[in-house]
């Protein structure tokens, strides 16, 4: 649904709404199902900041805390339009700054808590650095930033002068901060460095994040990233750890289109909370056998399922490089009537049960993701008779 509101427009669906002022910003956005509001009182979100860039050292690969002596932000617009097509509620900002252009496309679809933020850059820049920033109402006392196989916590305090270093830190696709029962996460297609503060007021906290989504060093390129980028950010409202990877997931691994006379089936499935595929390929060695990998996200113990739908002889657990362990387990092919290669079932599903236990941090900081696992399916020589 889309109304306009206060010289802008509302965009909402039965999760969550978002009102955007007349300059594009996002002045409010609410959680339907808690009641809860995700930005600042007196702040506003989708805020692009430009930063003068200068590094001590290493132009195009340091980023010094120096930086944030001087900020401007972009809140002059354009050109400002909202419409609906299909269902989907949109607005798009056209801003220009500097020698740069910046066209963003606001959406809001049926039934997603996420607020999609597509931005298409022109960017032309010189010893700059642009960030988009998100003041949340939320009291996080840590972020957690996703990495391989789960996700790293990290403390939003400077109370120290290890943790004031860290005024630029890294994540692949998502970064959340949490309360116990509500919390926000930022996804992306195509940027990894944020950097997180916390203000205190007399009755509220608020933890800003900000994406870092271009630079300008002029050595050792001096034309470094200038022409177009299309960089595509998603403002998840009432977002935990599962909400969080699967948005994530879901920004990075968009659907492809494939006419046929049929559906096809995935050839692997898996159930349990938190066990995520990251890839199926055939192995390496050449033998026609399929690699399966997957992992807990969560950072808990899981007990999940899953599913083939090709033949095979058996399912082994093998190293993450492909090697046979010494004490890896192995299980015999199962029909889904759940008789071992019975030979009457019209079907080629077969399924094994997977556990894993949480396998502990890494030093100086948690990563909060569990087990990793490959496993192979060794393709049987013959059709099985059905």
């Amino acid at each position: 649904m889309l109304s306009g509101e206060d010289g802008g427009w509302r965009l909402e669906n039965e999760l969550v709404s978002v009102l955007i002022s007349a300059e594009g910003l996002i002045v409010s956005a609410v959680d339907k199902t808690s009641g809860r509001e995700a930005v600042a009182e007196g702040r506003a979100a989708n805020l692009f900041q430009l930063h003068q860039d200068f590094p001590n050292m290493w132009d195009a690969w340091d980023i010094d805390k120096y930086y944030r002596n001087s900020v401007d932000d972009l809140t002059a617009v354009d050109s400002i339009s909202a419409s609906v097509v299909d269902g989907t509620a949109s607005v798009v900002v056209t801003r220009s700054f500097s020698e740069s252009t910046i066209e963003q496309t606001i959406t809001l679809a049926p039934g997603q808590r996420t607020v999609q933020l597509r931005n298409d850059i022109d960017w032309h820049e010189t010893e700059k650095l642009l960030k988009l920033a998100f003041p949340l109402d939320v009291q996080a006392t840590h972020t957690e930033a996703e990495t391989q196989f789960g996700y790293q916590s990290r403390v939003t305090h400077t109370n120290t002068s290890w943790e004031a270093a860290k005024f630029e830190t890294s994540m692949h696709r998502f970064v959340l901060v949490r309360e116990q029962d509500f919390g926000v996460a930022l996804v992306n297609d195509s940027i990894y460095g944020y950097d997180t503060s916390r203000e205190v007021s007399d009755d509220a906290v608020t933890t800003t994040v900000r994406l870092s989504l271009l630079r300008a060093p002029r050595f050792p390129d001096p034309d470094t990233d200038h022409g177009h980028h299309q960089i595509e950010i998603g403002f998840v409202v009432g977002a935990d750890a599962a909400i969080a990877t699967a948005e994530g997931i879901r920004l990075n691994s968009l659907p492809t289109l494939v006419r046929g006379a049929h559906e096809v089936a995935p050839l692997v499935s898996v159930e349990g909370e938190g066990i995520v595929v990251s890839g199926v390929k055939l192995a390496d060695d050449g033998s026609g056998d399929v690699i399966v990998r997957l992992y807990e996200a969560l950072g808990r113990r899981a007990v999940g399922s899953l599913a083939a739908d090709f033949e095979h002889q058996e399912i082994r657990e093998v190293s993450l490089i492909e090697d046979t362990l010494d004490d890896g387990r192995a299980w015999a092919a199962i029909c889904v009537c759940g008789r071992s290669r019975c030979g009457r079932c019209a079907s080629c599903a077969e399924t094994c049960v997977i556990r894993g236990r949480h396998c502990g941090g890494l030093p100086h900081g948690r990563t909060m993701g569990g087990w990793r696992q490959s496993m192979t399916f060794e393709r049987s020589r013959s059709r099985c008779p059905v």
